[in-house]
C-alpha cells in the first residue's frame, strides 16, 4: 500500500515537473520571439511567400534588352471603359465633329437634372447661372475676359458635336474639361445648355411682343 501511494507521489511530482519545464520553455520561446534588435532580421517562418518569385515594378529583369520590368504599353493601348477622341483644337476639327458625333441621350428629366448638376459645379462660375457669360469670376474682376454667352442665338445653331468638342477640348480661352468631366456628363451637359438657350430665346421672343404692342 505505501508503495502504491509512494509511486502515485512520485508520478504526479514528475507531471508537475514536467509541466513546469514546458511552461518555463514557452516562456523563454515567447520572449525571444518577441526581440525587438532592429540590427536582425529574424527568421522566416514561410519563406516562399516572404520572398515573392515575381520581379518588383521597378527592378531590373534579365530578361528584356533594357532590364526594365514594367514595360511601356503598346501603340494603339486604349484603356478599359476609355473612348479615344481622335480630334484637335481648331475651327475645322470642330465643326467635323458636329457632323460625325450624335448625342446619344434624350432629353429627360433625370438627365437634364445631372446636367445643371454638371453645369453647377464646373460652368456656372464663368458663364453664370443663365449662361449669359456674366459668371462671378468675370463679375468679380477675377477674369478679364468676358466669357462666351452660351444661351446666344449664335451658340444655339451650333450642333451638339460641337459644343461636345468644345467642352471637351477647350476653345480660345476656355480651358479644356474632358479629363474633370466624364463623357456621358458632357453630353448631358450638352442638353442642358440647350435649355438654357431656349429659355433665352423665349425671353426674347416675351420682350419683342411687348415692345410691338
Amino acid at each position: 500500500m505505501n508503495r502504491e501511494i509512494l509511486s502515485h507521489v512520485k508520478m504526479n511530482f514528475a507531471k508537475r515537473i514536467s509541466l513546469w519545464i514546458l511552461l518555463l520553455l514557452m516562456t523563454v520561446i515567447i520572449l525571444w520571439s518577441c526581440d525587438r534588435q532592429k540590427n536582425r532580421r529574424g527568421y522566416d517562418f514561410i519563406p516562399d511567400m516572404f520572398y515573392s518569385q515575381a520581379y518588383e515594378t521597378y527592378s531590373q529583369n534579365p530578361n528584356f534588352k533594357d532590364s526594365a520590368t514594367m514595360r511601356v504599353p503598346v501603340n494603339g493601348t486604349i484603356p478599359i471603359g476609355y473612348t479615344p477622341f481622335r480630334y484637335t483644337i481648331d475651327s475645322l476639327s470642330r465643326a467635323k465633329a458636329g457632323k460625325e458625333l450624335v448625342n446619344p441621350f434624350l432629353p429627360t428629366d433625370e438627365v437634364l437634372t445631372r446636367g445643371k448638376l454638371i453645369f453647377t459645379t464646373f460652368c456656372i462660375g464663368c458663364h453664370g447661372a443663365l449662361g449669359k457669360g456674366d459668371g462671378q469670376l468675370y463679375s468679380s474682376g477675377l477674369y478679364p475676359l468676358k466669357p462666351k454667352d452660351i444661351s446666344s442665338a449664335l451658340i444655339a445653331k451650333f450642333k451638339d458635336g460641337q459644343i461636345y468638342h468644345t467642352i471637351t477640348l477647350g476653345f480660345g480661352s476656355m480651358m479644356p474639361h474632358g479629363a474633370q468631366i466624364r463623357s456621358e456628363d458632357r453630353w448631358k451637359l450638352v442638353l442642358y445648355v440647350r435649355v438654357l438657350q431656349k429659355e433665352a430665346q423665349m425671353a426674347g421672343d416675351t420682350i419683342s411682343k411687348g415692345k410691338g404692342k
